[in-house]
């Protein structure tokens, strides 16, 4: 499975940052208007919030799993998380998740 849970956070680190920088190229760097962006229409505002309660649910997981093993500390997977998406993070997380107990 580990694999498996690579590719899926490479494919998810490169097909977000392929659309970030066509949203750069076209509006700057532009916090703003990135966060506008996010919630335009009434789609687009589903998908975000749904990303950002996901994400949160995630960090909590994280954070949870640490207590209660030797899970990977969690600051590289919010950074990853806040930089690229949780289509790279979560992915990265389960990758570190079975790389340790394989080891």
């Amino acid at each position: 499975m580990n694999k498996i849970y690579l590719v899926a956070a490479i494919i998810g680190a490169v097909i977000p940052c392929y659309f970030f920088f066509q949203f750069i190229q076209l509006n700057g760097v532009n916090l703003p208007d990135f966060i506008s962006a996010l919630f335009v229409n009434g789609a687009a505002g589903g998908f975000s919030a749904d990303l950002l309660i996901s994400s949160f649910v995630f960090w909590v997981f994280m954070f949870q799993q640490r207590k209660m093993s030797n899970a990977p500390k969690p600051w590289l997977f919010i950074a990853l998380n806040l930089g690229i998406g949780l289509s790279c993070a979560l992915p990265a997380y389960l990758y570190a998740i079975e790389t340790s107990h394989n080891a």
